[in-house]
């Protein structure tokens, strides 16, 4: 059995889980967030915490109870906590700006890019360098971030574009003639 499936999910105090036909629903601080059940998991409620057991002896069935354990553990951790991603703009004149639920960039192109967040993701810019994007579903806020980084990816001469906080660029060196 996968070792990520074995562990059980503690539900805090505050976050309220209702099972449906085919849907789990977690609802907390942070909204409201809804998981598709797999016909190869059973989950089973033992007095506050949820275990997900492989419903048959399928290579399958054990692969996806980690799997869905752990979209169910990023989901009460998502409406208890929240997930946040940063990234960081490099180059000279590259500015970010937030305003409600748009994301103002210039980026060195010859227009501004422009971003609507979706309902559920937040975006603030505690600097014009710096972009932090926040919400609840771990799966879109790594895309919406991912989709913001697609704008103008870090280049490998110069370093210049936008990266992730953590995000290591390794710098090629130049042509010699």
């Amino acid at each position: 059995m996968s070792r990520v499936g074995k562990l059980p999910v503690t539900i805090p105090t505050g976050v309220d889980v209702t099972f449906k036909e085919d849907q789990i629903s977690v609802k907390g601080a942070g909204g409201t967030l809804l998981l598709t059940q797999n016909a190869l998991v059973k989950v089973v409620n033992e007095a506050g915490s949820l275990s997900f057991k492989a419903a048959n002896e399928s290579r399958e069935a054990d692969a996806m109870s980690g799997t869905m354990r752990q979209l169910f553990n990023n989901m009460v951790i998502g409406v208890t906590k929240g997930f946040e991603k940063k990234l960081s703009l490099v180059g000279v004149g590259y500015k970010a700006q937030a305003a409600g639920t748009k994301l103002n960039l210039a980026v060195g192109y010859s227009h501004p890019v422009n971003f609507d967040m979706p309902a559920g993701i937040s975006v603030a810019t505690p600097t014009p360098t710096e972009i932090v994007i926040k919400g609840a579903d771990r799966q879109r806020v790594g895309q919406i971030a991912a989709e913001v980084r697609a704008v103008r990816p870090p280049e490998p001469y110069k370093g210049k574009g936008i990266r992730y906080a953590d995000e290591k660029i390794t710098i090629k060196e130049t042509k010699k003639k």
